[in-house]
């Protein structure tokens, strides 16, 4: 068995009445250059051929008594693979408005935590003889990085395949007794004042390299700096101004897809010397600039996001949980510029980088893994309850970029024309904004409260037009 960390269970204990857990992704795809259908059966097949090579795949969770200590991942002894992989079809030829309705609803629902946290949707009926593929994960098993990692398992670099070991007969490993747990609880708790000493200890070092990070948060929160004069640079941070995403969510979700080109954005890129993050974040500040303005709403300050920020190493390289950081950035929707918002990007993010550099990726770990999953759950029943979330939100949106393949692959011998992510929203944050780069493209995927965001696909075209005025400017 294997236990889940202080930031994987924290995952689980987001999860409300309207707020679920998992991350996905939509793969569009190709089958005709497959050498066999790709239907139900060939899905099932493949995926079942390559389960030993992701063992989470078939364990649930394991939770401890009284959540005295995290969760364990344990081997189900009912893993039934058919439950997981199911089948659904659009009127033909179903279009990418009625593709991303079905997944709405679909990434609405929340997984089944008697069973291995994962489903799978082969989705039929696309128009040009397409079919999709949606998967959904918890993410207290994955983060982003991993979550491509997985994906690999499961693409080949061909139609034909890759051989794969036979399969083994799946023997379960039985499940600890509750008393082994309790007394596992036992001994985590009885090391927990030295614990204490240790994470204070770390906690006073780390009060220097944090003061930057602090200053800047609570400083905007509190109105320093706007005083008689006071001159705020336009890439610092501030507190996060109210849009109307940043209220309670309901269950009910909309979500948008998005592709570009690579080649526009590094065009971009190189006239304007900056990354291609700063290009993609300078998309989403114009997108959601042109939103809000539609929706009467543009706050006189620039909005806050919440970029992800993978602290994975050569050690964690091919394991799941999570190994994430975040850093906050400025997002200036309150320039009207193209180039002038371009420009502010490049300087908040560096701005973010030097400030997310300094806090000490092991504090975060050991802070996560520090409370007892009892007390994490209940501490966040109370802040939902409150709507602190809403009424004071961190940051107003989250928006990450996740690596992929920049080859052709294939999945059950359908070549993947477009992968998709599909994320998380929350309480208080009702947008989210993912990009997944693949093969010369920008992938986005938009999610959103469905209620908070009804017109996301709106905002979806903005990211184009955004990207259409910035090429217009680099040339």
């Amino acid at each position: 068995m294997q236990q889940l960390t202080g930031l994987d269970a924290a995952f689980l204990a987001l999860e409300t009445a309207n707020s679920t857990g998992h991350v996905g992704g939509v793969c569009v795809l190709d089958p005709s250059e497959a050498p066999r259908p790709l239907d139900l059966a060939e899905l099932t097949d493949t995926l079942a051929q390559r389960l030993p090579l992701v063992p989470v795949l078939r364990r649930k969770l394991l939770e401890v008594p009284l959540g005295l200590d995290q969760p364990y991942w344990v081997d189900d002894p009912d893993f039934d693979l058919e439950y997981h992989i199911r089948e659904l079809a659009l009127p033909a030829p179903g279009s990418m408005a009625q593709l991303t309705e079905q997944v709405a609803r679909l990434h609405a629902r929340p997984l089944d935590r008697r069973r291995p946290l994962w489903e799978m949707y082969l989705i039929t009926g696309l128009a040009d003889d397409r079919v999709a593929v949606y998967t959904k994960v918890h993410h207290a098993a994955i983060d982003g990085v991993s979550g491509t990692e997985l994906l690999t398992v499961l693409l080949d670099l061909s139609p034909e395949g890759r051989n794969v070991p036979p399969a083994q007969d799946f023997v379960p490993a039985p499940p600890p007794s509750r008393a082994a747990l309790a007394v596992r609880a036992a001994a985590r708790l009885a090391w927990r004042p030295v614990q204490t000493v240790r994470l204070s200890g770390e906690f006073v070092r780390a009060v220097p390299a944090l003061a930057p990070v602090v200053s800047a948060v609570v400083g905007g929160m509190l109105g320093l700096g706007r005083g008689d004069g006071g001159v705020i640079e336009s890439s610092s941070l501030g507190r996060a101004p109210a849009t109307p995403f940043n209220r309670p969510i309901t269950p009910h979700r909309r979500i948008a897809f998005r592709s570009v080109s690579l080649d526009d954005v590094k065009t971009v890129k190189r006239a304007f010397d900056v990354s291609v993050n700063d290009v993609v974040m300078a998309m989403c500040a114009g997108a959601l600039r042109q939103w809000l303005i539609d929706h009467d709403a543009l706050p006189a300050a620039p909005l806050n996001a919440m970029i992800p920020v993978s602290v994975r190493d050569e050690n964690s390289q091919g394991t799941l949980g999570n190994k994430v950081s975040a850093m906050l950035a400025t997002v200036p929707t309150q320039i009207d510029d193209p180039v002038g918002r371009l420009t502010v990007t490049h300087e908040a993010t560096k701005l973010a980088k030097s400030q997310q550099a300094v806090i000490p990726q092991g504090l975060v770990d050991n802070i996560s893994d520090f409370a007892p999953p009892a007390l994490v759950a209940r501490a966040a029943r109370v802040v939902f309850a409150t709507g602190v979330l809403h009424r004071l939100p961190p940051f107003n949106l989250c928006i990450s970029n996740v690596p992929g393949p920049n080859i052709p692959v294939y999945l059950a011998g359908a070549r993947l024309l477009a992968q998709y992510p599909v994320s998380v929203v929350t309480d208080g944050q009702g947008l989210n904004i993912t990009v997944v780069g693949y093969l010369g493209q920008l992938h986005f995927g938009l999610v959103s409260c469905r209620e908070l965001v009804p017109d996301i696909d709106v905002l979806a075209g903005y990211l184009v037009d955004e990207l259409d005025l910035l090429l217009k400017a680099a040339a």
